[in-house]
């Protein structure tokens, strides 16, 4: 079958309630944003100009209904986003701390997005693909955890590209071993793999980036190996060499979705090369962290997630 799309991402769909102030009475106010790692690579994508699917469950609630028109705004095919009237969208309610960081408290028990089944998911969206990508909140429960599995075995099958994100989430995970498990799995399936340094540290206690990038690579085959450093930057590395990316001074107010905008640009870099992982140069791998690197950081200039993607014109600029 012909590739008519270059990304489709399988997983989490869900509202970001993030801190925004206080009431006059000193209570705590939130404000509703679209949100779920998956998306918002997506998003990224669509914005740089590919052509981007989505596989997932929302409610067929207002949440529901407002995510999935964020999508279709955003120029995301959710042709494959079913609405289900037994099962409530995921709500994640953000609080943000004085330098920008986050602490997380799902509704989630279950949402939505953990009902999606194998039987209800078009496969032509993947045979449509160049790029399957995923992470592992699809991976916490079933049904959605073998339905996740069964996609990206199928899509290995048939030669897309696996782009993969562990994207630890604790307080999601019944243990940390199971949490363990299945990030091992999604690194043993996957071609790319961004990697927070935190994720690294959490599988391996391992705290160098370079020891933890040539882990990826000669112990799982990972083809491009990224390893995010928060402000201090990224390293980029395949088997034949590797990168250091900076990350401009900015003043952050929320790093929602910043990881997630990271690998988006990094993906949409590397595809924009027309070159499989393995053949990027390391002057390549340099000028992909760096694209990535400041796109997050300009994002964490605003608030929310998708709302806080810059233009790829102003990320250049930036450079």
């Amino acid at each position: 079958m012909e590739e008519k799309v270059d990304i489709v991402a399988l997983g989490e769909l869900l509202i970001d309630f993030t801190e925004a102030g206080h009431s006059q009475g000193g209570r705590k106010l939130f404000e509703q944003n679209p949100g779920g790692a998956p998306a918002n690579l997506l998003t990224v994508a669509s914005h740089f100009g590919y052509r981007t699917s989505f596989i997932g469950k929302v409610g067929n609630d207002m949440h529901g209904k407002f995510l999935k028109r964020t999508l279709q705004n955003e120029g995301i095919n959710t042709d494959a986003i079913v609405e289900d009237p037994d099962y409530f969208t995921t709500l994640a309610f953000v609080e943000i701390g004085e330098n920008g960081e986050r602490n997380f408290s799902f509704a989630r028990k279950p949402g939505a997005d953990t009902r999606l089944s194998f039987e209800e998911i078009d496969l032509t969206m993947i045979d449509e693909a160049s790029v399957f990508h995923f992470g592992t909140l699809s991976l916490t429960d079933d049904p959605v955890c073998t339905a996740t599995k069964k996609c990206v075995e199928y899509a290995k099958e048939h030669g897309k590209l696996i782009t993969f994100d562990p994207n630890l989430r604790l307080p999601l995970w019944e243990t940390t071993d199971a949490a363990k498990e299945q990030i091992l799995w999604g690194l043993a399936h996957a071609d790319v793999v961004k990697i927070s340094d935190e994720e690294v540290e959490f599988l391996w206690g391992i705290t160098d980036e370079k020891e933890a990038a040539k882990k990826l690579l000669d112990e799982f085959g990972i083809r491009l190996a990224m390893v995010t450093m928060g402000p201090k930057g990224a390293y980029l590395a395949n088997q034949d060499g590797a990168a250091y990316a900076k990350c401009p001074e900015v003043k952050p107010i929320d790093t929602t979705g910043a990881g997630d905008i990271f690998g988006g640009s990094a993906v949409s870099r590397l595809l924009k090369t027309g070159k499989a992982p393995e053949e990027l140069s390391t002057e390549e791998l340099g000028f992909i962290g760096q694209f990535a690197c400041t796109a997050a950081s300009i994002s964490t200039t605003q608030s929310g997630g998708i709302p806080s993607i810059p233009e790829e014109g102003a990320v250049l600029a930036r450079m």
